[in-house]
């Protein structure tokens, strides 16, 4: 039997191998550091899982909207326009099985074949596949690393605006852990209006910060009618396995989310959008994990700092580090960090992504990063688990 070409196209999201890495070391009797995934685990606050039994015994287990039930999609449109300080209507809300379905169907609702697609690189690796699988044209736009953080390449972006259709844009931005300052964000604003571009804008990690405030790219003008707004339960909540998220989106493009519901899934868990309505209506679980989270950014920050040959900034928002290992990787005598990453685990049991799990490499790239999550390891774990990975390096 031939399989269709277009699955040559498809990428995948290859944090999952290194997980597969990761248990394989473990199951041979290993002691694993486990900072490849940005799963999480801390527990979903306990009234979100008592609405959802309650749900559940009630008998919401059959079908229902394919946009979605009305209490969630009215608590979201309050919730996110009040947040970002927009008017969002329930018509301006999709309900979706997590966050990540947004990503495919922006770009099956405004994509042809062969359209322009600017996307962050590094970046959430899902963006570069869905656009290859559905046959856009990639165009990756990049970061300069700053005493700060990360700041996105305008120029690389203003070069390439013309050529595009639509622009992805993740600010709270996985991997890297930056955030684009209130100028930078102005700026990308300003390209989608001059080269009329529909916007995505992933704000997965919009309340996951642990000081300022977050600004929405879709509350800037002229932005709000030709954004689509990512908004996923999965984080703020601890909710990832649980699948529920949402699209904001002008209503002529929701309604076209809402129909490719009805031909995907027909509708996302009943239940588990009860859920969802009781976290918006009683979100004070969520203060406790990101308090949690904070212990664990300062403590991941501290240990990484103690490794030889390891630069890396402070992040203010997401639960990611995307540290600069350049010098360690040369200090060990590596040709690349793949071969690092795979030698720590062993050495260490450090297990960690890599630049490359993140989209792909420019040629003219020539320094090494390496991203490590800290949502699923505590704080106990990341000093030990740091401080094998700074004795290892520091004995070379």
């Amino acid at each position: 039997m031939q399989l269709a070409e277009r699955l040559e196209r498809l990428g995948t999201e290859t944090a999952f191998t290194v997980s597969q890495a990761a248990a394989d070391w473990a199951a041979r009797g290993n002691r694993v550091f486990p900072f490849h995934l940005g799963d999480m685990n801390l527990p979903t606050p306990a009234n979100i899982v008592d609405a959802m039994h309650r749900a559940v015994a009630d008998g919401k287990t059959g079908y229902c909207p394919a946009p979605g039930i009305p209490a969630l999609r009215e608590a979201l449109a309050d919730d996110i326009g009040r947040a970002r300080s927009m008017r969002v209507d329930t018509s301006n809300v999709v309900v979706q099985p997590g966050g990540k379905p947004v990503i495919t169907k922006f770009i099956q609702t405004l994509m042809n074949p062969s359209d322009g697609v600017l996307y962050p690189n590094p970046g959430y690796p899902i963006y570069e596949s869905q656009i290859e699988y559905h046959g856009g044209t990639p165009l990756p736009y990049g970061y300069a690393e700053t005493e700060a953080g990360f700041a996105i390449d305008l120029d690389r972006l203003r070069e390439l605006a013309p050529r595009a259709r639509l622009l992805i844009y993740n600010d709270l931005q996985n991997p890297l852990g930056c955030e684009s300052s209130a100028d930078e964000r102005d700026e990308i604003a300003r390209l989608a209006v001059e080269h009329d571009l529909a916007v995505l804008s992933d704000e997965a990690y919009f309340e996951m910060r642990y000081s300022g405030t977050s600004t929405s790219i879709a509350s800037l003008p002229g932005m709000q009618e030709r954004t689509v707004i990512l908004y996923t339960f999965s984080k703020k909540f601890a909710m990832t396995g649980w699948r529920l998220g949402c699209a904001v989106a002008p209503v002529a493009i929701a309604e076209q989310i809402a129909k490719l519901n009805t031909n995907d899934e027909s509708c996302t868990t009943h239940f588990v959008q009860e859920a969802g309505v009781e976290a918006l209506r009683d979100p004070s679980g969520s203060e406790a994990l990101l308090s949690e989270l904070e212990r664990r950014r300062d403590a991941t920050v501290a240990g990484l700092a103690a490794v030889p040959g390891v630069r890396c900034s402070r992040p203010e928002a997401t639960f990611y580090v995307f540290p600069n290992v350049t010098e360690a990787v040369q200090r060990l005598g590596f040709g690349s960090v793949t071969e690092f990453a795979t030698a720590a685990l062993h050495e260490t049991g450090v297990s960690f992504c890599t630049r490359h799990h993140f989209g792909t490499a420019a040629p003219d790239e020539t320094e090494h990063y390496v991203r490590l999550a800290y949502s699923g390891i505590s704080v106990d774990d990341i000093g030990e688990g740091l401080g094998r990975l700074a004795d290892w390096v520091d004995a070379a």
